[in-house]
């Protein structure tokens, strides 16, 4: 059990910002942290791995990280941290990267061989592609075999395709591993796919837990399924008016009001649904 009871003071875009997290998380789980951009919760993240000071108490298991003044150095918690700009040594080789972490030869060709780096181990992370990159960063991370993995939205810059392959690899490895996993990600399909639970943030507090079907799907109403996109034109045809909105990586084109057509703003975050019984897939 990892026991979060923390404060502390943030500044964001509205100004002074309590972060304020009373969090229970279970041995094992995979948990999601979503909310909107200076919610806290990369600050969150930092805080667990000691690289931030905090208020409050972190206990983890029967160690306490966290307790007053007192707080266990980064390098003593049993943590794996992956970022987003993977941080590799650029100066050693893939297997160099992973051995210096743990002088584990037998693990490190382990984690090479489920991520498919096997016959790169020898090269430098400058001749790698960013999806790889990524791979070896989430190796090197697992090669304390940490009680605790936390991920910065380890996934946000590479491609669909490549995204969706590196959440199979990166869920074979939570399960393989047992460890409790605490990802931040703005991704709902990412969530859904990698996460047993769903934390959202907003302004500092959580304002929802739940399974990602809870927190993710939208029910409201008698809407069958809706959609968020950010509005990037409206534009007139004839005597209609059309929105052009940006869905994840898709654009679609919605039919629209006068009326909505002059109280929308390019840039607004728009919801997109349909009343429709039967939907087609295609």
């Amino acid at each position: 059990m990892i026991d979060i009871k923390i404060q502390k003071k943030l500044y964001g875009a509205k100004g002074l910002m309590p972060l304020q997290v009373d969090l229970q998380i279970q041995e094992g789980e995979f948990v999601a942290l979503s909310g909107t951009s200076g919610s806290g919760k990369t600050t969150l993240l930092r805080i667990l791995a000691g690289l931030e000071e905090a208020s409050g108490e972190i206990q983890v298991g029967s160690e306490i990280w966290l307790r007053e003044q007192k707080a266990l150095p980064p390098q003593k918690r049993e943590i794996g941290f992956v970022f987003q700009d993977y941080a590799l040594f650029e100066n050693m080789t893939i297997e160099q990267n992973l051995l210096f972490v743990a002088n584990n030869t037998n693990l490190a060709a382990h984690l090479l061989e489920l991520t498919e780096l096997r016959e790169l181990k020898n090269r430098y992370p400058s001749s790698l592609s960013g999806g790889q990159k990524q791979r070896v960063s989430i190796c090197r991370a697992l090669m304390r075999k940490p009680k605790i993995l936390l991920l910065d939205e380890p996934l946000s810059a590479l491609d669909a395709a490549m995204r969706a392959k590196l959440q199979n690899e990166l869920l074979t490895l939570h399960k393989e591993f047992g460890t409790t996993t605490i990802m931040v990600s703005h991704d709902p399909s990412e969530i859904y796919r990698l996460a047993s639970r769903v934390v959202v943030l907003d302004n500092g507090s959580i304002t929802n837990d739940g399974k990602p079907t809870e927190v993710l799907l939208k029910r409201q109403g008698s809407q069958k399924f809706s959609f968020e996109g950010e509005l990037l034109e409206i534009k007139k045809v004839d005597v209609i008016y059309i929105a052009i909105v940006a869905i994840g990586q898709q654009l679609v084109e919605i039919v629209i009001s006068q009326e909505e057509a002059k109280n929308l703003q390019i840039g607004d975050t728009v919801n997109v649904s349909t009343k429709a019984f039967n939907p087609n897939l295609t």
